[in-house]
């Protein structure tokens, strides 16, 4: 005898994925049977008398959601104010004086030069 392969067939196990959404809402009791789940992501929300494979409403409960990456995120446009690390000057890049002349010093050299 050979084995069949189907594909797009009915999905083997029971995992219930509305367990992982953070619309579903489930009620067990002690047996494997004694399951409600109600999903809150339809108004009014609904009871689902079956295991859900798929949906286009799932959201994982897992992962953050835009609020609390957004808590999460370094801000990299803000000024940093660190306290000088002692033993060290500065960022270790050395910097150039700039030079600044005075306009009586600038008149002065250009009467000279004529």
């Amino acid at each position: 005898m050979s084995t069949f392969n189907v594909k797009n067939g009915t999905p083997v196990g029971n995992a219930h994925l509305c367990r992982t959404c953070r619309n579903g809402q489930f009620t067990t009791g002690f047996r494997e049977s004694e399951v409600m789940v109600i999903c809150a992501n339809s108004d009014p929300a609904r009871l689902v008398p079956f295991v859900v494979h798929e949906c286009t409403g799932f959201q994982d409960r897992n992962q953050p959601d835009w609020e609390q990456m957004d808590k999460l995120a370094i801000n990299l446009d803000a000024e940093v104010k660190r306290k000088p690390t002692p033993g060290f000057r500065g960022s270790g890049f050395a910097t150039v004086p700039v030079v600044v002349e005075d306009e009586e010093e600038a008149e002065l050299e250009e009467v000279a030069r004529s």
